[in-house]
């Protein structure tokens, strides 16, 4: 491992970070938390683009995916003092959180280094915190569910947002479903933005009922593909793009073509630690002008009378 330790210290030139225990087995075909970390160096140029000035949630995994893990918004009072926060009120609680926002690789390094294997980011940035720049339509297949359902609820998602002009972007979410993205101007509160995407899941459900559904109790969703659009609520995060899974094989939420959901001759298992860097190598990052192109949301808005 004293190669592997060299590795990461030669990508890590512009601050000291104590990297401990990268032999621990973090999957159980044997990867390790040096992998995890590798991984994320490897990736950082794909990512941090996406997650810049973010709030993180952060699931911590200690001992790996077969150990005991937890969700921690507070950034821990021993982070390095170069670790960015971005203080956030919720009113709810009446709490100021202060969360790590990750804006270098030494900050998504330093996350790995404590166990951190999904990276999870709010779907709005810093100085415009209450306007997100990304609305998700989250598919999630109930147990009877197939991925075939998902891949043919994902392209009547993909079809409603073409009858509106919005351009949306999948992706595996690295477990059994798929995440579309929609890019957004950071003009609209969460509540519209939720507002506007449970419009256009109860327009999806309603053109395909029996395999589709808006039902938040899971026994009244039975064998159909739930359309999450809650994940558009202030405070949610979701996994992003290129995020590892803590699931066996290491799989990666992977950014698809509309193609590729088409053909389905893919399994979200084809997509993992292995697999994604060649992936990149051969197709770039398939969300590269997602930032770059947003949406504008008026139309759905009227129609969802908000």
């Amino acid at each position: 491992m004293g190669q592997g330790r060299q590795y990461i210290r030669s990508q890590l030139l512009k601050r000291q970070l104590h990297l401990t225990n990268l032999d621990k087995v973090f999957w159980p075909e044997g990867l390790t938390k040096f992998d995890l970390i590798k991984y994320y160096v490897d990736m950082a140029p794909f990512l941090l683009p996406y997650l810049r000035d973010r709030p993180l949630v952060l699931k911590r995994y200690p001992d790996g995916i077969t150990g005991e893990a937890f969700y921690q918004k507070e950034c821990p009072a021993y982070a390095p003092d170069w670790v960015t926060t971005l203080p956030v009120y919720h009113a709810d609680s009446s709490k100021t959180i202060n969360y790590v926002v990750c804006n270098n690789e030494e900050t998504l390094i330093w996350l790995a280094n404590q166990g951190c294997i999904e990276v999870h980011a709010w779907l709005s940035r810093a100085g415009r915190l209450e306007y997100p720049d990304i609305a998700v339509m989250d598919l999630d297949p109930s147990a009877g569910a197939t991925f075939k359902d998902v891949l043919d609820i994902a392209l009547l998602v993909h079809q409603a947002l073409k009858e509106f002009n919005l351009n949306g972007y999948p992706k595996t979410s690295g477990a059994t479903g798929l995440h579309i993205f929609i890019p957004l101007e950071p003009r609209w509160t969460f509540h519209q933005v939720t507002a506007a995407m449970g419009y256009l899941a109860r327009l999806v459900a309603g053109v395909y009922p029996r395999k589709a559904t808006t039902e938040r109790s899971i026994p009244k969703r039975k064998d159909r593909v739930y359309l999450d659009y809650l994940q558009n609520v202030r405070g949610r995060s979701m996994a992003f793009p290129y995020s590892l899974r803590p699931l066996p094989g290491a799989p990666v939420s992977t950014p698809l073509t509309w193609e590729e959901v088409k053909r389905g001759m893919f399994s979200p298992k084809d997509f993992n630690i292995h697999t994604a860097r060649e992936r990149l190598q051969a197709y770039g990052d398939l969300y590269r002008g997602f930032l770059a192109q947003p949406n504008d949301l008026e139309p759905l808005l009227k129609l969802a009378g908000v």
